[in-house]
């Protein structure tokens, strides 16, 4: 039987120049909203703090973070499959630490879809959404506001332009999570400009199931990631031990 995919995102709510690669390093980020769309639900669902008078707040609070992990669970309970990209390594974790219900967001990211993960856990290396929305034929992201631009632009009260942009963010994430699952297969524009696939016997596998494949051969690249780089900060009660050391700058290098 077909998941009933919902895919999820957040926009932080930190400004940082625009070239900052490692947003982790400067948390806590907050988070100024976040959107989910499903095939099945006739609007997308979007979160984002309030003020007094009912108008978006900067950041959501602490209440409003964890109010969005019980909506999570209660999707999930119903059925639903999360699916991210980066999720498990960037998401879920900012939302932990957001909402302090770290064992809760734990058990979402584990449990859920993150095709990132799945690439990292079985090639070696990450990839970009957009490289692969482009080569499976769904279009491109949303370069003019962009994950970076948009906690500047929340901030100066272009809330409509960043719900905007997250939602098309999570359509896209859908669009991908769907052809891929239909065709077996998910392909992506390389750096060179060539197409190359990887192969989707299963499906898109959750990230528990991901993280049991056997490790990739890394020793071509010079800084390859361990999967401990999306799942450190998982408690280890909801995960086994890692099977590669952990890194010590807890950087993401892409």
């Amino acid at each position: 039987m077909p998941k009933r995919y919902l895919a999820f995102d957040i926009e932080t709510a930190k400004i940082l120049p625009e070239e900052t690669a490692d947003l982790l390093s400067h948390r806590p980020l907050g988070m100024c909203c976040a959107a989910a769309v499903a095939s099945d639900l006739p609007k997308p669902l979007t979160w984002y703090g309030r003020t007094m008078d009912g108008t978006p707040a900067p950041v959501l609070s602490r209440d409003e973070a964890r109010a969005l992990v019980a909506d999570l669970g209660d999707l999930v309970r119903t059925g639903y499959t999360l699916v991210t990209w980066n999720g498990l390594g960037f998401d879920f974790d900012v939302l932990s630490e957001e909402s302090g219900l770290t064992a809760e967001c734990a058990q979402l990211a584990w449990r859920h879809v993150d095709m990132m993960f799945h690439v990292v856990c079985e090639r070696g290396f990450p990839l970009a959404l957009d490289k692969a929305a482009q080569a499976m034929g769904l279009g491109t992201k949303d370069h003019a506001v962009g994950g970076a631009r948009a906690p500047a632009l929340w901030a100066e009260g272009r809330y409509a332009e960043v719900l905007d942009y997250c939602v098309r963010d999570v359509q896209l994430t859908l669009g991908l999570a769907v052809a891929c699952d239909e065709q077996r297969v998910m392909r992506w524009i390389t750096r060179k400009g060539t197409t190359s696939q990887m192969a989707l016997p299963q499906g898109w596998l959750g990230a528990a199931e991901a993280d049991r494949l056997p490790l990739p051969d890394t020793s071509w690249m010079t800084d390859p990631l361990t999967r401990e780089r999306f799942t450190g900060w998982i408690p280890p009660g909801i995960k086994p031990r890692p099977r590669t050391p952990a890194p010590t700058d807890g950087k993401l290098p892409w």
